[in-house]
């Protein structure tokens, strides 16, 4: 079998992942209002393919007004489960295998001290980012954990013709290459969905217990409660 070649682990990853972050989340006011410092922190990516995607992702969200940005943004990932922001969902579907998954990322967020929000699951991708940006040894190891369901929301969004494809270009891009075998079974489940089996997170108690609350209303903002110090992922956003 081919080895898996590693990405490149580039130094300006952590602040690519916190610009990837604000431009996955929902556009609400505060999220449109950080838009001027993504846009300041852009010439810190040094890879210019990747900086141009978060560029055009940026200016596409700035030339919108804010009721079709948060139209789009709801169609884009409220309308159908392949292009879902919960990555756990393409491998595992609502089995309970993915309630194990779940909870494994929350105790990977705890380890590295840092409290995951009751307000969303722990798999939804602008909080993996906003994670890898301040602790990227596990947020890079979640990433790859999570690779297939990037891939597969990767290929949906170009299916879409949609702006944020390029979001996901540049992040699958920070990941290693993979294997064949890999590629054949990101195919499969593209090809036949994840598992069937609808149990939900039932069988690892209430919400208050495993403190996996279910997924917003469509539209509605997910809050990030890691604040950093850079202006644009502020603390005054974790709300």
């Amino acid at each position: 079998m081919r080895p898996r070649r590693a990405a490149r682990r580039a130094p300006d990853t952590p602040v690519l992942h916190r610009i990837a972050a604000v431009l996955l989340r929902y556009p609400d006011e505060a999220t449109l209002t950080c838009l001027d410092d993504v846009a300041a922190a852009l010439p810190a990516i040094r890879t210019p393919a990747d900086r141009a995607r978060l560029t055009a992702a940026c200016d596409h969200l700035r030339r919108l007004a804010p009721t079709e940005a948060a139209e789009r943004y709801v169609d884009t990932f409220d309308h159908t489960r392949r292009r879902s922001l919960h990555l756990t969902y393409f491998r595992h579907g609502d089995t309970r295998a993915r309630g194990m998954a779940l909870l494994a990322l929350k105790h990977t967020y705890r380890q590295a001290g840092h409290e995951p929000p009751e307000s969303e699951l722990p798999d939804f991708l602008p909080l993996i980012l906003e994670f890898a940006a301040l602790a990227p040894e596990p947020g890079h190891r979640i990433l790859l954990q999570c690779q297939a369901g990037l891939e597969l929301l990767r290929q949906a969004l170009h299916e879409h013709s949609d702006p944020y494809a390029g979001i996901l270009d540049t992040l699958c891009g920070r990941l290693p290459e993979p294997t064949r075998r890999e590629r054949d079974a990101w195919r499969r489940l593209a090809a036949e969905g994840p598992p069937g089996e609808h149990v939900g997170l039932e069988p690892f108690g209430p919400p208050e217990q495993t403190g996996l609350d279910p997924r917003p209303a469509p539209g509605q903002p997910a809050s990030l409660p890691y604040p950093t110090t850079r202006a644009f992922l502020s603390a005054k956003e974790g709300r």
